[in-house]
């Protein structure tokens, strides 16, 4: 029973919102063929966001990549008894095959930064494996909807984007970097602070994927509690530093896996439900953007069958979050710029 009841849990953990494709009437409908590819799915993230993409229904081929160690995963995942079957593929040699036919190509691919290493040290690393994983997405499977989760984000997109407008291939509504665990972290603290089923909460997350680029609108939380202008600065500040408080406690020996790959098969869930015609799914992500004048920035996005069908407005701020907004803006940008500039070197 035990077994049985923990299964439960984790297969809701990533279908819970799947079940309402039966409840709308699409269960005399066969669900479509859909295939999730997952890049640096040996990882400290791209392993548990491999068995969450394995609990999904909605995924019938799954496709796991990474430069090694990848039969001994998917071997291990393919023993689940779900729906996908499985495939796993090693080296850059078979980076094409991992890709074809993909309808959502997920990358966690890269490496986390450990002690000693500088933020240029991290991002010379993950800026080119992400450039040379985009050139082979625009190669193999041009239409995907592509879930960036690889750090810096705020970089990571900007050079995807540009490797696929020199390909002819990029669509600004396929393109998304996965700004989930953001959310998904503001919902978790402001529930524990306003004393509410956390299963309740929803927190709009805007701006971008680190530090004070990381903006969670407290204001427009639900179910609204009148929580003290000193808690809602904590809690922005404890969002903002979600990432560093795990690498903390983890004392150096690793950073956010677990609940990065949680949050990354949310997202993927959400692309797959979107593409499958399921109506009114929004989700925050770091996009290409005119909500503010900076070229790319996380808001809400309603998702669909070509993928970003409507990029929502931030409404209305509080005068904290107005200032949090201009704070931002400048290292936004540098970041930017800074992936656009690698990209095209």
């Amino acid at each position: 029973m035990m077994k049985q009841s923990m299964l439960r849990s984790l297969h809701s953990a990533v279908s819970r919102r799947s079940s309402h494709l039966t409840r709308r009437g699409y269960a005399t409908e066969p669900v479509p063929e859909r295939k999730v590819a997952i890049l640096g799915a040996a990882g400290g993230i791209g392993q548990p966001l491999s068995l969450l993409m394995k609990l999904n229904p909605l995924v019938s081929s799954l496709s796991l990549y990474d430069i090694g160690g990848t039969p001994g995963v998917a071997a291990d995942v393919s023993h689940i008894n779900t729906r996908s079957e499985v495939v796993g593929y090693q080296g850059e040699d078979q980076l094409g095959k991992a890709l074809e036919g993909a309808d959502v190509v997920v990358i966690p691919a890269g490496v986390p930064r450990k002690p000693g290493m500088t933020r240029d040290d991290l991002f010379n690393i993950n800026a080119g494996i992400v450039k040379s994983l985009a050139a082979a997405i625009a190669k193999y499977c041009p239409h995907a909807l592509v879930n960036m989760i690889s750090n810096p984000v705020n970089s990571t997109v900007p050079i995807a984007a540009e490797v696929f407008k020199k390909a002819g291939t990029y669509d600004e509504k396929r393109l998304f970097g996965v700004t989930t665990l953001d959310v998904v972290r503001a919902k978790t603290f402001y529930a524990g602070k306003a004393n509410v089923p956390v299963a309740e909460v929803n927190v709009p997350v805007v701006g971008g994927h680190a530090g004070i680029t990381i903006l969670p609108l407290f204001s427009q939380a639900t179910p609204q509690a009148n929580l003290d202008d000193d808690v809602i600065q904590a809690l922005t500040k404890r969002t903002q530093d979600g990432g560093t408080e795990v690498v903390e406690a983890k004392a150096g020996k690793g950073s956010a896996t677990l609940s990065m790959a949680y949050a990354g098969a949310l997202f993927a869930d959400a692309c797959l439900k979107g593409l499958n015609g399921v109506p009114d799914v929004v989700e925050c992500s770091f996009v290409q953007s005119n909500v503010t004048e900076l070229p790319f920035f996380a808001s809400k996005v309603r998702l669909g069958r070509n993928g970003v069908e409507e990029v929502f407005g931030l409404g209305a701020l509080s005068d904290y979050e107005k200032q949090g907004l201009e704070n931002l803006k400048a290292e936004l940008k540098s970041s930017i710029e800074k992936g656009i500039n690698f990209a095209n070197q």
